[in-house]
């Protein structure tokens, strides 16, 4: 299993937060990796919010084709984050890692979000494809106020390798994942957090539906429902694919991936577009056991279960801070002086919302809707 680590906050806040938290569950993740997703950034990125940020890793060869590709493209350097690195022991240091903030092409300046939206994933992809085959390039996002950071290693320490508990790199929403390394070969793109266009989700467990789900996203068009390096990644495109191109609530996202029974449906009001969901995206039904957590692009953060609730999950905080744990000690060290009594442990039928900026936590019910 791995371990979970989301805090979503009315304040900037370290990484290390989550990192500290991770320790605390180490007995879940076995240190052979760390990912982290930051939305909504402080710092030096504060008064850079509505530019694209491209977070990846590269060799020095990769650095010199990224480099002329982005300018070919018309993209201008406005400015870059590169970690002050400190050598730790069993961390292999790759040549450049980075988080570049780019200006638009002159003639996408003008174009609605969308456009820019599908400019950036295409982006993204492009670079993936030339780099992946001998690894010189890795891209995990290119997004506006969105960095992305993953390396193989021991939490704690890649925190430190990265200077994370020096640098003031902050953010009011940070995912983190203590990866417990179920393939013979770690690979970064199988790291979670995963993220696609202001949508984010990481999973404690095992996509046993992950085939047939995969067939139906990659069978929709879209270029971004690819790679799937981890069963995990299709959660976050099944978040996409729901809340994004379909327009459906975020609630639905529950009713997709873990359907009613007939009669349940029943006993719902909306009970006749629910049996055409259950009855047409049946394919994106999961088989866990699955615990998810992720986050829209408004800054709604949630934690869901499949139906077995087979893996941990806990919710809990105070107003304008809460946090989404695999345990409660993550949440312990995290927020020690909340309410304790008001820590919410979803069940099978619910889903855990906490607002933007932390305002308030709610807990809907597929039954009670």
């Amino acid at each position: 299993m791995c371990r979970l680590a989301a805090i979503t906050s009315s304040k900037y806040f370290s990484p290390m937060e989550n990192i500290l938290a991770l320790e605390t569950m180490k007995e879940g993740h076995d240190g052979s990796g760390l990912g982290l997703t930051l939305k909504d950034l402080g710092g030096e990125f504060k008064d850079l919010k509505e530019y694209p940020i491209l977070s990846g890793i590269c060799s020095r060869k990769g650095r010199e084709i990224l480099d002329a590709y982005m300018e070919e493209a018309g993209f201008k350097l406005i400015h870059k984050w590169k970690p002050k690195i400190k050598p730790v022991k069993g961390i292999i240091k790759r040549d450049y890692y980075f988080a570049a903030v780019y200006d638009y092409p002159d003639e996408w300046k003008d174009k609605s979000f969308r456009e820019k939206e599908n400019l950036l994933m295409n982006t993204r992809l492009t670079l993936r494809k030339m780099g992946e085959a001998d690894e010189s390039i890795f891209v995990f996002s290119f997004y506006p106020d969105v960095i992305t950071l993953k390396e193989v290693g021991d939490p704690l320490e890649i925190g430190e390798f990265f200077g994370l508990d020096k640098d003031i790199l902050k953010a009011k929403v940070i995912f983190a994942q203590g990866r417990q390394n179920t393939n013979y070969q770690i690979y970064l793109y199988a790291c979670h957090p995963f993220f696609l266009q202001g949508y984010c989700t990481m999973t404690n467990g095992e996509n046993t539906a992950f085939v047939p789900i995969r067939e139906f996203l990659m069978s929709r068009g879209f270029p971004g429902y690819m790679g799937y390096n981890s069963d995990s990644e299709v959660f976050c495109h099944i978040l996409h694919y729901t809340n994004k191109r379909l327009g459906f609530p975020l609630t639905y996202y529950k009713d997709v991936i873990t359907p009613l029974k007939w009669q349940e449906i029943e006993q719902r009001p909306d009970r006749e577009a629910l049996s055409l969901i259950k009855q047409s995206l049946r394919p994106l039904c999961i088989d866990g056991p699955n615990m998810v957590i992720g986050f829209i692009p408004d800054g709604t953060c949630f934690m869901v279960q499949d139906a077995k609730k087979l893996r941990p999950g806990v919710v809990g905080g105070v107003k304008g801070k809460y946090a989404l744990m695999s345990e409660l000690c993550g949440l312990d060290k995290v927020i020690p002086e909340r309410d304790k009594s008001k820590d919410i442990f979803p069940m099978k039928y619910d889903m855990v919302i906490v607002s933007p900026d932390a305002k308030e936590v709610k807990v809907w019910n597929q039954l009670q809707a």
